[in-house]
């Protein structure tokens, strides 16, 4: 049988014909053509009878093979792309599967080779998310979005290209809103919520769209933009943290990317090697560059994430969404359709807001007070929302009441001991943001439950206690106030600089707090001396260097005499004489009297002037090292002012966060735990243990095989003419008895033992 020319295959093997045109595109356009007439026939086929088209797998393979070579042939397939879009368009709902991801493939190849713009390519597979049926179909259309615009933002942001995305989605998003409040706008809120995961979009824009989301009709697709604002931030820095290697907080195991593992060099292993091995100068070498590999690698790691704001700070009308939030959620004109934990979500929404954006919307204080009461389902929930949506700027008068709600409904004689503590808590966390909101009586009353039984109810008192004796300790009786907060009220008194707290004043730290003790250090330690001396050697050198100068070109440029009036005061700057005459007629007797009798009064005024003074040079003269500041730390902590700063307990109290947990509100856990809580515990420790012997540090260190545990891998066949196999069968009876005598005798013991 006479051989076929590859010619003659070519209409057959598209394969073959791919390969071969892609290296010869001009000696095989006759036969692409053949090829692509063909897949016009097949796509008007396809066209009449959507339903009933039977020859799909040629059609697949068609398809493929177009978009492959398309590039070789640009003028003869420009209508492809535009008839792949036709067919999804308007046959997406009874196409075959197979066919559908073939067409989407095809597209993103085009895409790739440059045929079409990822504009253009979004604009055809987006509205495809709300149109189609197929959940599998939808799958696949959001993770090719996905790709598209990660690949897009890789290198560079693609601004164009984002701004083309987040049209379509305000779009779906408004067009999904309104009478109906269709739910299509979910996939706007998912792509947006996955894409700020991933740290592709992080602009105002996203936040933006997510924003209309929490506002839209439907609540799923509220709750969704609701919960964007809630919990993305930290899905966001759990990513990035697993991104680079770090130590997660969940499970505390350390979570690195598949790229880095491969990468990582086993130092373990390589200090096995050496020791094993013979030391030589080269291996050593070795296992020093490895450790400088590990530890470079470990820096990398440990650097911290760029800097990104999270959405809640990128809001552009935080106050207007405040509001709306408020009205279409959780006034009375709302309705129902929000359930109470999604009621709770957006609640919390609404409290961070005012906390972190200090905003004003007083309707939600009236709001929480008809939950503040114990029986109230999730009541910590709502504890911890009344304490975010408190700042300073919250008029007193508003948080007064429900203050004293919550110390009726939960601080007294007759609740137990959990409810006390919450209480409590609740009631420190919202005097942290706007300690006005109390009245002295009521504090005074609270602040006596420091002597109650509970530890949960006395550690609650005296952490209140504690804030009181930091930012207003005039509130708290005499023997509450400390010794500390007492000197520094007597103090201030004396001086007559004593400060109350006011109302919408805020306190600015200028400088930096106890910095004057540094400067005390140093002058003890006589740093300033040496300082001095060097400043006076280095001015003595500049004067020699002065004097240099020719003389008679400063007297040229003088103009002659000058007439000085006596009784005129004269200020000469240091750049033109160096020294300041004060001339000025004698005061009276009268007032040298007067001020001798002001000498007294006047010390300790003209003693902290000074040490201002002092202090101001400081910072005006010398750049602080990091040794200068850990010496100040030091200082701060032995004269007593480290609860000023970030060191001590009591300053803990005065700082907050912009969430408050509603675990934390119920103070230390005390008494028995019950059973399910015993049973956790007791699972909880079982998870890594190990069962059977124990084993040394250095079995889980890499190290080699001993002969006796590779003999038990061995096959038995290599090892039945060993002496230890065949030693039990050769043993003499003498031997035998031997070996039963001691088995019985081991068996003796034990049994005695128990």
């Amino acid at each position: 049988m006479p051989k076929r020319r590859r010619a003659a295959l070519l209409p057959s093997n598209i394969a073959l014909l791919q390969n071969l045109i892609r290296r010869d595109p001009g000696s095989y356009k006759e036969e692409f053509l053949v090829q692509y007439r063909h897949y016009a026939t097949q796509k008007e086929i396809l066209a009449t009878n959507p339903g009933g088209f039977h020859d799909t797998e040629a059609f697949l393979d068609q398809i493929g093979f177009i978009a492959q070579v398309c590039t070789c042939y640009p003028n003869e397939t420009k209508e492809y792309p535009e008839d792949l879009a036709d067919l999804l368009r308007k046959h997406h709902t009874v196409l075959p599967v197979e066919l559908r991801e073939k067409i989407v493939q095809s597209l993103v190849l085009l895409r790739n080779r440059g045929s079409i713009t990822s504009e253009r390519l979004i604009q055809i597979i987006f509205p495809l998310l709300t149109t189609t049926n197929s959940k599998t179909f939808r799958k696949d259309i959001y993770a090719t979005l996905v790709r598209l615009l990660k690949h897009a933002n890789r290198n560079t942001k693609a601004p164009k290209l984002n701004r083309t995305v987040q049209t379509l989605l305000f779009t779906l998003l408004e067009s999904s809103d309104g009478a109906a409040a269709a739910p299509d706008g979910l996939w706007a809120a998912k792509l947006t919520r996955e894409l700020w995961r991933r740290s592709i979009w992080d602009d105002p824009r996203t936040v933006e769209i997510m924003k209309q989301a929490a506002l839209h009709g439907n609540t799923k697709v509220a709750i969704a933009g609701v919960s964007f604002f809630l919990g993305v931030d930290r899905e966001r820095e759990k990513a990035e943290r697993k991104k680079r290697g770090l130590v997660d907080e969940d499970n505390s195991s350390y979570a690195s990317s598949d790229d880095d593992e491969g990468d990582k060099p086993q130092v373990a292993g390589i200090k096995h090697r050496i020791g094993v091995n013979k030391k030589t100068g080269k291996r050593a070498r070795k296992l020093e560059a490895a450790m400088r590999a590990m530890k470079k690698k470990g820096k990398g790691a440990a650097l911290p994430t760029q800097l990104n704001f999270s959405a809640i700070h990128l809001l552009h009308d935080p106050q207007g969404f405040a509001e709306r939030l408020f009205g279409q959620t959780l006034s009375r004109g709302s309705g129902n359709k929000f359930t109470l934990d999604q009621r709770i979500q957006v609640l919390n929404l609404v409290s961070r807001l005012i906390g972190v954006h200090k905003l004003s919307v007083l309707g939600v204080y009236s709001y929480l007070l008809k939950y503040l009461t114990p029986k109230q389902r999730n009541v910590t929930q709502f504890m911890a929302a009344t304490a975010q949506a408190s700042h300073d700027l919250v008029p007193p008068d508003v948080l007064s009441p429900v203050i004293r709600k919550i110390a009726d409904e939960f601080v007294s004689d007759g609740v137990s001991a959990e409810v006390a503590a919450a209480g409590l808590n609740t009631i420190r966390e919202i005097l942290t943001r706007n300690p006005l909101a109390i009245e002295a009586d009521l504090l005074q009353d609270l602040t006596a439950y420091k002597g109650s039984k509970s530890k949960s109810v006395m550690m609650a008192a005296r952490s209140l206690i504690g804030l009181y004796r930091e930012v207003a300790p005039e509130m708290l009786s005499r023997k509450d106030r400390g010794k500390i907060a007492s000197m520094e009220m007597s103090a201030t008194a004396a001086a007559g600089q004593a400060k109350k707290l006011q109302y919408g004043v805020e306190n600015i730290v200028v400088g930096i707090p106890g910095l004057e003790l540094l400067e005390q250090w140093r002058k003890e330690q006589g740093l300033d001396k040496d300082d001095e001396e060097d400043a006076a050697t280095k001015e003595a050198e500049d004067d020699d260097d002065a004097w240099n100068i020719d003389i008679s070109d400063s007297e040229a440029s003088e103009g002659g005499w000058i007439d000085v009036e006596s009784d005129i005061e004269y200020n000469v700057s240091d750049d033109e004489a160096g020294i300041q005459e004060h001339h000025a007629d004698s005061e009276d007797d009268d007032d040298d009297s007067d001020n001798e009798e002001n000498a007294e009064e006047k010390q300790p005024e003209a003693k902290r002037v000074k040490t201002e003074g002092a202090v101001q040079t400081l910072m005006a003269t010398k750049i602080l090292t990091p040794a200068d500041f850990q010496k100040l730390e030091e200082l701060r902590t032995k004269a007593g002012l480290d609860k000023i700063l970030h060191g001590g307990k009591a300053a803990a109290t005065t700082q907050h966060e912009d969430t408050v947990d509603a675990t934390s509100l119920l103070g230390p856990k005390t008494g028995k735990a019950n059973k399910m809580e015993r049973m956790a515990a007791v699972m909880e420790g079982r998870e890594d243990r190990q069962f059977g012997p124990k084993k040394s540090k250095k079995d889980n260190q890499p190290h080699s095989t001993t002969n006796k545990e590779k003999a038990r891998k061995k096959n038995f066949i290599m090892m039945i003419h060993k002496r230890d196999v065949q030693g039990k069968n050769k043993k003499s009876l003498r031997d035998k008895q031997k070996v039963l005598r001691a088995h019985i005798e081991k068996q003796k013991k034990s049994k005695g033992k128990r």
